[in-house]
């Protein structure tokens, strides 16, 4: 987890630190910092990180050899320069980068929004409330960062802590009112976000989930509640009250709190009035107010993503008809149930579910608004936790008409051995079509499909590139569906065709 920071200026580590305790004088002035000893330059303080590739206190001495002023460890460590010993240095590191972006976090309505699933579409909304509202708003979601007037992709799903830092910076900078984080447990887990101040946190849900990086549930939902303690003094929580694993944290919160929900009794709620392929409608109810909603994007967790962004929005002041056009602006986020249009007489989603709840979720909202099959393509990744593998082989036998087993990163992994694993989990696998080559299984499932019918491809979402070993070759699972019905609407297109008159 290298990183390296410039600052707007020196910053006094007793004051950053003040628990922090020092070999050498009282006090340490810092510019600049890394947690890469390769990386540092004459001045900067050296972060002793302990990482799964290594332990960063090993290389203190490099680190002083290249110039290091300082090191910031948790231990003792043998070298002739301060040395300035934390609990934790990843805490430490998470507010000190803070220190030196100047605290934009004082500066900014800063809204953190974390949870198995929904945390992206719920950025987004968020971000399109405020910009309706007249505000200038910067986000960083695992589909990009922005500052309001930069926008670039996101390299990785989570921002390192040196980047949380800098944008955050360049949001001030560029006069935002309001910014919007998505906090992935990777990031609550790793302190990350450490030093980040939120004006309002958001749990969308907690679902099993990445235990090949948390290793037990516990540990995950750990990792989850700590965004709440990064709320300001007075900042407010909001809940997602149909997950019980989220309800169940309300008697631990001492601060405002809003719930949201379709099923449990909630602060926010909501009524789906109609729903069709292309679009749904919904009544928000907020107090004595409601309101119709008019979303392009469908499902169930689509409105639940809804009425957390609403929740937020109406607890930052901003009136509830600008609430819903800020919702109702946003048709499509890439790869979280992507819908796409090229003519044909089916449906054809786009998703980035993958685990079984989620997968499940995702399969029930088009089955709501199919009137023929759903026809479902599907993977686990290479190097995952392989307990999922059979639950998303039994979510496919039950949710799908036709379950389309095939690859999806499988690294050094045989992917025949990974469907092997998915297949355990139906109690009739004839059931399943088991096509490795991921391009080919969705072509075959768009030649499948009819009028009436829904193909969803899931697992990669707008993710680019599929991982074969160390490899990453060229893939987009949108580019080839799309390529697919193009070509076909063209065929169909340059057929004859012969009209009987009488």
């Amino acid at each position: 987890m290298a990183s390296t920071h410039v600052g707007f200026g020196p910053v006094s580590l007793r004051e950053v630190l003040p628990a922090a305790k020092f070999t050498r004088g009282r006090d340490l002035q810092v510019a600049k910092h890394t947690a890469d000893w390769r990386d540092c330059a004459p001045g900067d303080l050296y972060v002793a990180l302990t990482t799964a590739d290594g332990d960063g206190h090993e290389h203190a001495r490099k680190a002083i050899a290249r110039g290091a002023v300082a090191v910031l460890a948790e231990r003792l460590v043998p070298v002739d320069a301060p040395v300035v010993l934390v609990k934790d240095t990843r805490t430490a590191l998470g507010r000190l980068t803070q220190a030196l972006a100047g605290y934009p976090c004082s500066r900014l309505r800063t809204i953190g929004v974390t949870g198995t699933a929904g945390k992206t579409v719920t950025a987004m909304l968020l971000a399109s409330i405020f910009e309706k509202a007249g505000e200038a708003v910067g986000v960083l979601s695992s589909v990009g960062y922005s500052d309001s007037l930069t926008q670039v992709a996101a390299k990785e799903a989570t921002p390192s802590t040196a980047q949380f830092g800098d944008w955050l910076g360049r949001m001030v900078a560029a006069g935002c009112d309001s910014a919007v984080l998505e906090l992935s447990s990777r990031a609550l887990a790793e302190r990350r976000a450490a030093g980040i101040e939120l004006d309002a946190a958001v749990l969308t849900n907690i679902r099993r989930d990445h235990l090949d990086l948390h290793n037990t549930p516990q540990a995950y939902r750990r990792a989850k509640r700590r965004v709440f303690s990064l709320l300001k003094c007075g900042g407010l929580a909001v809940i997602n009250a149909d997950d019980h694993r989220s309800r169940s944290l309300l008697p631990l919160l001492d601060g405002p709190c809003l719930t949201y929900g379709l099923h449990a009794e909630a602060d926010i709620s909501a009524q789906v009035t109609e729903r069709h392929r292309s679009e749904q409608t919904f009544l928000l109810q907020a107090g004595n107010d409601t309101i119709p909603v008019h979303t392009r994007m469908i499902g169930d967790h689509h409105v639940s993503n809804c009425l957390a962004a609403a929740a937020v929005g109406l607890a930052s002041g901003i009136d509830l008809t600008t609430v819903v056009q800020g919702l109702e602006a946003i048709d499509r986020v890439p790869g979280r149930l992507e819908r796409l249009e090229c003519g044909q007489s089916f449906g054809v989603f786009v998703d980035s579910a993958a685990a079984p709840e989620t997968l499940a979720l995702s399969i029930r909202a088009v089955r709501r608004i199919t009137s023929g099959r759903v026809i479902v393509v599907a993977g686990c990744p290479g190097s995952g936790d392989k307990a999922v593998r059979p639950l998303v082989g039994r979510v496919l036998e039950k949710c799908a008409s036709l379950p389309i087993l095939t690859t999806n990163d499988p690294r050094h992994e045989e992917p025949l051995r990974i469907v092997h694993d998915m297949l355990d989990g139906f109690e009739r696998p004839h059931k399943a079509h088991v096509l490795p080559d991921r391009a080919e299984a969705i072509r075959f499932a768009l030649a499948q499909a009819r009028e009436g019918d829904s193909v969803i491809i899931t697992g990669k979402g707008d993710r680019l590139g599929q991982v074969v070993g160390r490899k990453r070759l060229p893939h987009d699972d949108r580019e080839i569906a799309c390529r697919w019905l193009y070509e076909r609407g063209a065929e169909d297109l340059g057929r004859p065709w012969l009209r009987i008159v009488g």
